[in-house]
């Protein structure tokens, strides 16, 4: 019995050791404590109040109803703020996550660091679980922005609940490859370049690849097939139209049906483009932090005589 209750309490040791250890206790109070973090707070409510209460008063205008709110006018302003939000998750997680490894390497603290009784996967998910916090914190605190919405109808709490969730995802895909790259570059810049320059690849160069080739296909006399149906994928990839189709489930259709392929018929899509989304990069993240545990200690080859 004193056996038992001796390795309960090792166990919530190991626990307790694992979610709060001294990386990620450092790494909150710099990130929550510091007058850069409320400054940070402070403009992107700022921003995202201002973008909300001009999209209320365009639509006033639009709709011509001053006192009355119509559930369409409301579901098209949670669009754009979810919409603009995204974008603003999108130009702060990188930042966030591309300097903390090469930021520690510049310092010349990470080999105090690494001398540590942390592992590698201990560090690495500390620091990215840290700076996502913030994160979080940041986009939790817009909620009473979305309040302004439900006013007019036409959006269920449910919807709200989804988008959430769908932040929380995409900002640990945009942190993943941040901490990645952070991990794989030894100069900061080089590291918030390539990271934000792939947060751009996301956004748009899936649509141009999509739309390149569907008008390459649509102008060719060659049919390929099934080979074009692939073509609806590569809209999955991107963050805009998955949360687009959280909003609207015919969108996914009419991404793959817009494709013709095998003598002129159509095709549905297989999942919704936010449950590729979800499939695709939960395997990119698995991969990213793999790739930054790996490369976060130097390997010592040893020479041969």
């Amino acid at each position: 019995m004193h056996d038992h209750q001796h390795g309960l309490k090792k166990s919530d040791v190991n626990l307790r050791h694992l979610l709060i250890n001294p990386v990620l206790n450092k790494e909150f109070r710099l990130r929550m404590r510091s007058p850069r973090a409320m400054w940070t707070l402070f403009f992107y409510l700022f921003a995202i109040g201002l973008l909300t209460f001009t999209a209320v008063f365009l639509t006033q205008v639009i709709s011509g109803r001053s006192n009355t709110f119509n559930p369409d006018s409301g579901r098209l302003l949670f669009i754009f703020l979810s919409m603009a939000q995204m974008g603003l998750i999108a130009f702060m997680a990188p930042g966030l996550t591309a300097g903390i490894i090469s930021g520690e390497r510049e310092k010349q603290t990470l080999n105090l660091l690494l001398t540590t009784q942390q592992s590698s996967a201990t560090i690495i998910i500390s620091k990215l679980a840290a700076s996502l916090s913030f994160m979080v914190l940041v986009v939790l605190s817009t909620i009473p922005m979305y309040s302004i919405v439900f006013l007019y109808g036409g959006v269920s709490p449910k919807q709200l609940v989804f988008v959430f969730l769908y932040y929380l995802f995409l900002m640990l895909v945009l942190g993943s490859f941040g901490i990645m790259f952070s991990t794989l570059f030894k100069r900061t810049m080089l590291s918030v370049i390539v990271t934000y320059g792939v947060t751009l690849f996301l956004f748009a160069g899936t649509i141009v690849i999509y739309l390149l080739l569907q008008a390459f296909l649509q102008q060719s006399s060659v049919q390929y097939g099934a080979v074009s149906f692939w073509m609806g994928h590569v809209m999955a990839l991107n963050p805009a139209a998955a949360l687009y189709s959280l909003f609207d489930s015919t969108f996914s259709d009419s991404i793959y049906r817009s494709i013709r392929w095998g003598g002129g018929s159509v095709q549905s899509a297989p999942l919704q483009l936010w449950q590729l989304f979800l499939i695709v990069y939960s395997v990119l993240i698995a991969l990213a932090l793999w790739t930054a545990i790996r490369k976060l200690r130097p390997s010592l080859k040893r020479r041969r005589r």
